[in-house]
């Protein structure tokens, strides 16, 4: 789960210091994230066809209609907003060489391999993890765990299709073994294999409340989304994380993030990899 800048006019209907924190406000509490001040213009710009869809004047306006209780998917869908998803296939590759090489190969035949992708986006990370897991272990037991906060990206999480140039990242040997090319009006795209797509699980789940019922894994991947949290938040939701991490059990972040003063219950295996005792 990312936050990315673009470009938008919003300037007709301004969006004032005091209707952004309310926005700035309402995002930290569902979902943990800190927006910088910097990114008054991304909220604009992002929720501006929301308050041109119900004739709206404001975006206090528009607040006070998400907050009013009685507009429960206008909510949602104004979270999704202003949590917005970026990410592509094998994105920091080094990651999954080590699950293929390190993780993988150590493991013994029994129980279920179980693989929390824990902020799935638009599903580019729980398919890669997919394709590496089927490489490596075939028709063995295995499962991915991937939820986002966005009921909007799971969606096209699920559907498991992509514009074909999405697929630069993925190898000729992976496409042809995993993906299946559009043709027709659906020339362009790529879908998942439904093969391995049934080995996916997609749910939503907000890492910034309680867990639900999921079971234990062998290596949850955490990637990008803590450099939006605050420390107190990181704290918490790793240690929340933490609970259904089997000892053992590898903890992978973003080159980009570091656990340094969030928990002492891992121990760093390399960059970004760590691993509980």
């Amino acid at each position: 789960m990312q936050i990315s800048a673009f470009e938008t006019n919003s300037a007709e209907i301004p969006l004032s210091d005091k209707d952004f924190a309310k926005f700035r406000e309402f995002v930290y509490r569902a979902a943990g994230i800190h927006m910088p001040a910097t990114k008054k213009a991304l909220v604009a710009g992002r929720l501006l066809k929301r308050l041109r869809h119900h004739q709206l004047t404001s975006y206090g306006e528009y607040f006070q209609l998400i907050m009013s209780g009685d507009e429960r998917t206008e909510l949602q869908t104004a979270l999704d907003l202003l949590t917005t998803n970026e990410t592509y296939f094998f994105r920091e590759p080094q990651h999954f060489d080590f699950l293929r090489t390190t993780i993988l190969t150590a493991n013994k035949p029994g129980d279920t391999f179980r693989v929390w992708s824990a902020a799935c986006s638009s599903g580019e990370e729980p398919y890669t993890l997919a394709m590496v897991l089927a490489d490596v272990l075939g028709a063995r037991a295995w499962e991915i765990l991937a939820s986002d906060i966005s009921s909007r990206v799971l969606a096209k999480a699920q559907m498991g299709q992509y514009n074909m140039e999405r697929a630069e990242r993925i190898s000729q040997a992976h496409l042809k073994a995993y993906c299946l090319r559009g043709i027709g009006s659906q020339h362009g795209t790529f879908l998942i294999d439904p093969a391995l797509r049934r080995r996916i699980r997609f749910t939503s789940l907000n890492l910034n409340e309680s867990l639900p019922d999921i079971g234990l894994f062998d290596v949850i991947f955490l990637r990008n989304v803590m450099i939006y949290f605050s420390l107190e938040t990181k704290q918490q939701v790793v240690s929340r994380l933490l609970t259904v991490l089997k000892p053992g059990g590898y903890f992978i972040i973003s080159h980009s993030e570091t656990l340094h003063g969030i928990t002492d219950q891992l121990s760093m295996v390399r960059s970004s990899i760590y691993r509980k005792a």
